[in-house]
C-alpha cells in the first residue's frame, strides 16, 4: 500500500532518492506499524523526537501499536534547540 513519509532537519539524509526535498511516497506492506516504518530507515527512537501521522502525535510507546493505512503521512523530526 502507498503511503508517505516526511523526515525533517538531519533525517532528511535518511531518505531514499526522489525528487522532492523531505517527502517520499512509499510502498509498505499492510499491518506495518510506526515503528517498522521508522526502524525500516534505521531511526533511533531518539532521533525519533516528533513523530505524526496525519497531523496527531503518536507517543513513544504508542509507535507499535499504530498500524498504518493507504495514503497516511508520517512524519518525523529530530530533536532541535533554538532560541
Amino acid at each position: 500500500m502507498k503511503m508517505h513519509l516526511e523526515l525533517y532537519a538531519s533525517l532528511m539524509e535518511k531518505l531514499p532518492p526522489g525528487n522532492a526535498r523531505f517527502r517520499r511516497t512509499l510502498d509498505v506492506d499492510e499491518g506495518t506499524s510506526v515503528q517498522q516504518l521508522i526502524e525500516r530507515f534505521r531511526i533511533t527512537d531518539e532521533e525519533a523526537h516528533i513523530v505524526l501521522v496525519n497531523g496527531h502525535f503518536v507517543c513513544g510507546e504508542d509507535r507499535s501499536q499504530r498500524i498504518l493505512e493507504t495514503e497516511d503521512v508520517v512524519s518525523i523530526w529530530p530533536p532541535v534547540a533554538g532560541g
